[in-house]
């Protein structure tokens, strides 16, 4: 049993609060982990107020780089001194999914078994299986993917930030929408997943990217990370502002990263005839959209939502870090600020006021690590 600090939300909307937790060895088909880094990330958020269960306490935070420090009996994926990004879909192989060929969808991902727990014993509920705003985390082997070759010490927080935010926004263009290069591309929120949606829009190829949002600040962001063309919708009507900018046909793709009735109805406005959209802006319970079927008919393509950006951590980290390291993807330009452990809570409030893409605790230094 090992015994560490971790940030964790003990009730609906009290403020995260470090604490003392005990984590134990790990069991069959689980690792270890020591956390390097963790970005503080819109779903602990949702844990935090409630919007996601009522299984409180939490142990919060889930987007995280690492080492792997012990590993239970009949674990193959990783070896003890590995460093890893963690991910929330260690696929099992044996769902109906994962039978079709489509791991991505997983539908039985696992989880650790062992219980985390405060120091009184009382079982936490870790944020999507991970809780990473502690020293070390207990995981499902299969939540750990290996980073090939050595980065520099500050590089971890970067790559960490693929283990959700960076790699659903990615993911929803490379995976869910299939972007081919010299396509067109809108995407309606700028924020951290919007970003990254940007971002994956020029590496895939897209030669027309429009980042819509009513900050000036965000889409100048969006110009950093490949966007084209920007449009203030506070200014602009965003559907004819994007037809303007495709020859009055619509994007290829339109990427809806707010999740809110008016944002789906204008992506679904702005693709062309044949074009795709994807949601992937998580929409609050019980949102309903209204668009007329015979719409829907007439325009065809495909109307789709990403999970996770329909990401396949074994694929799609390796690949993605040697693009960082290649210089092709900015994963550095998404860490706005590194902060402590104990700085989780006043990292929420900058995150909710649109300050940042990402603080990222620092929690550990990354041994052997150039510098």
């Amino acid at each position: 049993m090992h015994e560490v600090r971790a940030v964790v939300v003990k009730a609906k909307n009290e403020p995260a609060t470090l604490e003392t937790i005990l984590v134990p060895d790990p069991g069959p088909g689980e690792a270890l982990v020591d956390v390097l880094t963790c970005g503080v990330c819109q779903t602990d958020l949702h844990y935090k107020v409630g919007a996601v269960g009522e299984d409180f306490p939490y142990l919060l935070g889930h987007e995280a780089s690492g080492i792997v420090s012990a590993i239970g009996e009949g674990v193959t994926e990783v070896a003890v001194g590995d460093k890893v990004i963690l991910n929330w879909r260690a696929v099992c192989g044996e769902c109906r999914a994962c039978r079709k060929g489509r791991p991505w969808y997983c539908f039985a991902t696992h989880n650790a078994t062992r219980k985390m727990t405060l120091a009184d014993g009382t079982e936490l509920s870790p944020a999507l299986g991970i809780g990473a705003f502690a020293e070390k985390t207990l995981v499902a082997a299969g939540q750990c993917t290996k980073i090939e070759g050595e980065l520099q010490e500050h590089q971890y927080a970067a790559v960490g930030l693929l283990g959700c935010g960076v790699m659903a926004g990615i993911g929803a263009v490379l995976n869910t929408a299939g972007v081919q290069r010299g396509e067109s591309l809108a995407v309606i929120g700028c924020g951290g997943v919007g970003t990254a949606a940007i971002a994956g829009a020029a590496l895939a190829g897209a030669t027309t990217i429009v980042a819509v949002d009513i900050d000036d600040e965000k889409l100048e962001t969006a110009r950093r990370f490949g966007a084209t063309h920007t449009v203030n919708s506070r200014q602009q009507e965003p559907v004819a502002a994007i037809r303007e900018l495709t020859d009055g046909f619509g994007a290829d793709v339109v990427i809806d990263a707010v999740g809110i009735a008016p944002t789906f109805r204008q992506a679904f406005e702005a693709r062309d005839l044949a074009g795709r959209m994807v949601l992937v802006g998580v929409p609050a319970p019980g949102t309903t959209w209204e668009i007329p079927l015979d719409q829907v008919f007439g325009r065809g393509g495909a109307i789709k939502s990403a999970w996770y950006g329909d990401t396949l951590p074994s694929r799609d980290f390796p690949m993605l870090v040697d693009q960082y390291r290649l210089g092709r993807l900015d994963l550095d330009g998404f860490v706005s600020e590194r902060i402590g452990i104990e700085e989780v809570e006043p990292a929420f409030e900058r995150m909710t006021a649109g300050k940042v893409l990402r603080s990222v605790v620092e929690i550990a230094p990354a041994a052997g690590a150039t510098r």
